[in-house]
């Protein structure tokens, strides 16, 4: 089986081609403003490089969030518009659990995801990427309540710095996190959509 992963949702855009359990090709590229025009070359450039066709893919894995609100959008439409054109499989997975592949010493991985006024977007994974504390915008400190309370050692990663906690930068194992949902049941390609875990700002102020 042929897998797309696509992952737009955070400070680097991730794509991926893996052939059962060989990954053919994997970019990693610092994400920016310029997403909108630099995703479809580089998918292009990830084809080319792999000499596979879009049309061999059999299942596409897309980040929904959280993350960036507009890299979250792109990432999600263009894997959705794909698996409904070419009629592929599609399954969703969690930025967060992604950043937990991360390899550390550890029991524990603690993913965030700055949300700005001493919130974050996190969620608490173990070795296996089971998650301990579900995705959720939490404040900081109530985070850190939370991950006093595991009963083993953790590590905290983010792209962020906090001077309050020491932090590993994310560096996602691309064939952990596939194998990791390599039995999941395809997604209908409309009922695939963001996952913010929190309402923009804008959608907030309506409501006041």
């Amino acid at each position: 089986m042929i897998k797309l992963f696509i992952d737009t949702a955070a400070s680097q855009i991730i794509l991926g081609l893996s052939q059962n359990d060989t990954i053919l090709k994997e970019i990693n590229e610092e994400n920016d403003h310029q997403l909108s025009v630099r995703i479809f070359p580089l998918l292009d450039q990830l084809f080319q490089d792999a000499n596979i066709s879009p049309k061999d893919v059999d299942e596409i894995v897309v980040v929904t969030g959280p993350g960036s609100f507009t890299g979250v959008r792109i990432g999600v439409t263009i894997a959705k518009t794909y698996a409904w054109a070419f009629r592929k499989k599609i399954i969703s997975v969690s930025e967060l659990q992604c950043m937990a592949s991360t390899k550390v010493n550890t029991d524990y991985c603690v993913s965030m995801i700055d949300a700005r006024r001493n919130a974050v977007y996190a969620g608490i994974y173990d070795k296996n990427l089971n998650a301990i504390m579900p995705d959720q915008y939490i404040q900081l400190d109530e985070l850190k309540r939370k991950v006093e309370e595991l009963d083993g050692t953790y590590t905290f990663i983010c792209d962020q710095i906090f001077t309050s906690m020491e932090i590993k930068k994310p560096n996602m194992d691309l064939k952990m996190i596939l194998k990791k949902h390599e039995k999941d049941i395809s997604i209908n390609p409309h009922k695939v959509n963001p996952n913010y875990l929190k309402k923009t700002e804008a959608e907030e102020n309506l409501q006041k």
